[in-house]
């Protein structure tokens, strides 16, 4: 996350580590997702199947309740938890969007699904992100909307963060987008969105596969 903030423990928790075995047993962090439910998590087709992910590097595990990943005992002001609040669960099938493109330019249907082996216990750490369920919801224009993105991923200073950050990007129109990736000769279609435009703020490398969220309040 460039232009962020440190997220509060507990802040986004559905979010997910995406746990890489390298040759030689050591383990990395490099792409984010999100708990939709008890069994899967969602995240980038390009982190399951993409061009960039090493032939020798094995997606097996994914990390739920993390804050910062160098500590055991995660504090936020005078907020602790222990290691506890941090659940490593094996990944049972990947299941990259069956169009998804690898080497294509325009990422389309950039979208995967991961089946855990077994359920997760939620808890304050560990809860399920809220889908757009209803045609209302999914309908709703975002452009211009306040909208949050988080994670591990690289920061201004070009070096991962340690710790769980969030940033604010504004919801752009599709269009206006469009003016912009094209002299990188990339088409974005209606199934996809854009946001950002604020120079200095955005996720990053490490952040792919995270969410982008949408703030509402649910009636009861």
């Amino acid at each position: 996350i460039i232009g962020g903030n440190v997220t509060r423990i507990g802040e986004f928790p559905w979010m997910a580590l995406l746990t890489y075995t390298k040759p030689g047993g050591k383990t990395g962090f490099h792409c984010g997702g999100a708990l939709i439910n008890n069994r899967y998590v969602l995240t980038a087709s390009h982190c399951v199947n993409g061009k960039a992910i090493p032939k020798d590097w094995q997606l097996s595990h994914v990390r739920l309740g993390e804050y910062d990943i160098k500590s055991d005992q995660d504090c936020y002001l005078d907020d602790c938890v222990g290691p506890e609040a941090i659940l490593d669960v094996a990944i049972e099938k990947k299941i990259p969007h069956e169009l998804y493109d690898p080497p294509s330019k325009n990422q389309y249907h950039d979208i995967a699904l991961l089946r855990l082996a077994q359920p997760v216990q939620y808890n304050d750490f560990i809860k399920p992100i809220c889908l757009p369920r209803t045609q209302q919801l999914r309908s709703r224009n975002l452009v211009g909307d306040s909208l949050d993105v988080a994670g591990w991923g690289r920061t201004e200073n070009s070096s991962q963060s340690s710790i769980k950050l969030k940033a604010s990007v504004l919801g752009v129109d599709l269009q206006k987008c469009n003016e912009v990736y094209e002299k990188y000769n990339v088409v974005l279609e209606d199934t996809q969105m854009c946001a950002g435009g604020e120079r200095g703020i955005d996720s990053c490398s490490g952040d792919s596969g995270g969410p982008l969220m949408a703030a509402d309040l649910i009636p009861d």
